[in-house]
């Protein structure tokens, strides 16, 4: 089998070695959920934009993915369909015009969409788009005055109290919602009749309790001039423009730039403008090529693959001096930010020093890129002054962005107050605020242990290693965010505290070593669905993954000194997986996360990363 791992770890670098870009980077599709592919065709259509090849490329994806019952789905196991992407898929496919209305294909998800529910049982993003295209009432979303934008910082609550990509996405929709604002030409499909006009108050109980203290911090700044909302119509335009990156996308993100641009055309921005145009320019280079033709991706990957791919070479051979790495860290370096964006409110004395996920991204940075291209330059560092002076600026940021708590968020830093979890809207638990998650944490645990020689005793890692134990699930596992989800997670934890020094003998280590090896496959591998973030308990595949088996290899390769039965087993696994001839479902199952029951990501570049970390890793620690 070494001789195998040896093999397959060469051609992977030679293939790696090939797709290098010119400026030195990788850039492997990121395929997100269909929304974004919806949502492209409807702004083509709404907008009149002059796009019909790419139009009928996308039309012709979103049919190529339909189920045969007539359904679309965010990830493969998904039971039956899922409702609000087969309703933005319908929407999108009538919008089109290239279908017949009585397309049996329509048809067919029409019935599904009535036999759930109807329109109001979807989720808030896909109202808050349908209610854009006059599909949905606005009264019956986010009840929520654009006023809460002036509430000053030291309220009990304020819109900063939000994290960034939630701020991000909650101006548009403030915006919009002030303005009733819908754009209905005619073009656009009249679905209505799939609003069933259930009993149920659409905004519920949810957040009364949040909207009654939103309307004491209203009521408190009351005494200002009465163009108080007038006062908030231009924070909110002001706050858009200043997060427009040179892309022309606000905050790099279709998903925020899509609803930017509704939000500004709302108050008065012509669609010929110059940063309508290059908004819905920028949204254009973020389509990829997939097997079923062009998907647009609601942030390109571009930093995150080099940094882990730049990272996974050096621990499979690659010299730093080589020039592969030499290009590839000449792109991380130049990528790093220098401007204070939004984080710095809650660490101003920190100087900006982290990266963002994107390209074009320049003030959005987050921990776990940072930590990603920290570990890829590492060893450049050594030997360039000028490469040292970024790294340490990375470092200082990093652990400036460590939570009272003691582990990590992703965006900001105190973004945790468990009141916003309750905002009206779906998924706000995880998506309005920012706390310190276990892979998160982990994560920057192993790079600060591996590669910035902090030991278990710095207090910054006491006090990670304290949060990781108890934030620990009573089975061994720890859950996780960002990817799928308590293997992910698990993997992140075990590999962090070892990195930090934590003896291989230590309860939670043993107990976590327990979980995983528990949940191994018969064929040797490891495969967990995304129903696990939904169910918040363990739901395994029916096969095996290649970068979930890598995850959990690679944790228990760091805590065992010697190959055991389960590792050697499921090494063989993954090296079936990554040589076998022929395509299977675990190719495109998505193990990426970004909001749960909604949007999940199918990483291309994860078929290489974690596979050669994990080979080389198992290489270098047995030979």
């Amino acid at each position: 089998m070494r001789g195998e791992i040896e093999e397959t770890v060469k051609k992977m670098e030679r293939i790696l070695r090939q797709r290098q870009k010119p400026d030195g980077s990788w850039n492997f599709c990121f395929e997100n959920s269909l929304m974004t592919d919806a949502y492209m065709i409807i702004l083509i259509r709404s907008l009149f934009l002059d796009e019909d090849r790419l139009l009928s490329q996308l039309v012709g994806r979103l049919l190529e993915m339909q189920t045969k019952e007539g359904t679309w789905k965010v990830f493969m196991d998904e039971a039956k369909g899922n409702l609000s992407a087969t309703i933005e898929a319908y929407f999108a496919l009538r919008f089109s015009g290239l279908l017949d209305e009585e397309d049996r294909r329509l048809r067919k998800a029409e019935q599904f969409i009535k036999d759930k529910g109807g329109l109001e049982e979807a989720h808030t993003l896909t109202k808050l788009m349908l209610a854009v295209h006059g599909q949905y009432e606005w009264r019956h979303l986010m009840p929520v005055p654009i006023e809460v934008l002036l509430i000053p910082r030291s309220f009990p609550i304020s819109f900063w109290d939000f994290n960034s990509y939630a701020r991000g996405h909650m101006v548009p929709f403030l915006v919009l919602r002030d303005g009733r604002y819908h754009l209905k030409t005619a073009r656009t499909p009249n679905i209505r009749h799939l609003f069933l006009h259930s009993n149920r108050d659409q905004n519920d109980d949810r957040g009364i309790f949040l909207l009654e203290k939103i309307k004491e911090g209203v009521k408190a700044i009351a005494g200002m001039p009465e163009s108080i909302r007038t006062h908030a119509q231009q924070f909110a335009q002001d706050y858009m423009l200043k997060r427009i990156e040179s892309d022309g996308t606000c905050l790099s993100y279709f998903s925020t730039t899509f609803y930017m641009i509704y939000a500004l055309n709302s108050i008065g921005y012509k669609i010929e403008s110059s940063v309508i145009q290059q908004a819905i320019n920028g949204m254009k280079k973020m389509v990829c090529q997939t097997d079923n033709g062009p998907h647009v991706q609601n942030s390109p990957s571009q930093v995150w693959d080099t940094a882990l791919i730049t990272d996974a070479l050096q621990e499979s051979g690659v010299s730093y001096e080589d020039k592969m790495i030499k290009r590839s860290v000449g792109y991380l370096v130049k990528k790093q930010h220098y401007k204070f964006g939004d984080w710095a409110i809650e660490i101003p004395a920190i100087s900006p020093g982290g990266w963002g996920f994107s390209d074009s991204n320049s003030i959005h940075p987050d921990v776990d890129d940072s930590t990603a291209a920290l570990r890829a330059i590492t060893y450049s560092a050594s030997e360039k002054p000028d490469i040292r002076q970024a790294w340490d600026r990375g470092i200082d940021w990093v652990l400036g962005m460590q939570n009272p708590d003691g582990g990590w968020p992703a965006f900001e830093k105190n973004k945790t107050k468990g009141i916003l979890a309750s905002f009206p809207m779906d998924g706000a638990e995880t998506a309005a605020i920012d706390p310190s998650t276990p892979d998160l944490t982990g994560r920057t645990l192993e790079f600060l242990g591996s590669r910035a020689g902090l030991s278990k005793d710095h207090p910054k890692m006491r006090r990670a290693i304290q949060w990781l134990r108890l934030s620990q699930e009573d089975n061994g596992s720890w859950p996780g965010k960002w990817g799928i989800h308590y293997i992910y997670g698990t993997w992140a934890a075990i590999t962090g505290m070892s990195a930090a020094g934590v003896p291989l003998t230590d309860k939670s280590i043993q107990r976590a070593k327990e979980w995983l090896e528990s949940i191994q496959r018969s064929d040797g591998g490891w495969g967990e669905s995304c129903y696990s973030d939904q169910k918040e308990t363990y739901i395994p595949l029916s096969f095996s993954t290649a970068s979930q088996t890598a995850w959990a290899l690679d944790a228990l390769i760091s805590i065992s000194g010697q190959p055991t039965d389960v590792i050697d087993k499921g090494m063989k696994k993954l090296l079936d997986i990554i040589n076998k001839q022929q395509q299977s479902p675990a190719d495109t199952y998505p193990t990426g996360a970004g909001l749960k029951g909604k949007f999940y990501v199918h990483y291309h570049s994860y078929q290489w990363v974690w596979p050669l970390l994990t080979l080389s890793k198992y290489k270098n620690k047995y030979d």
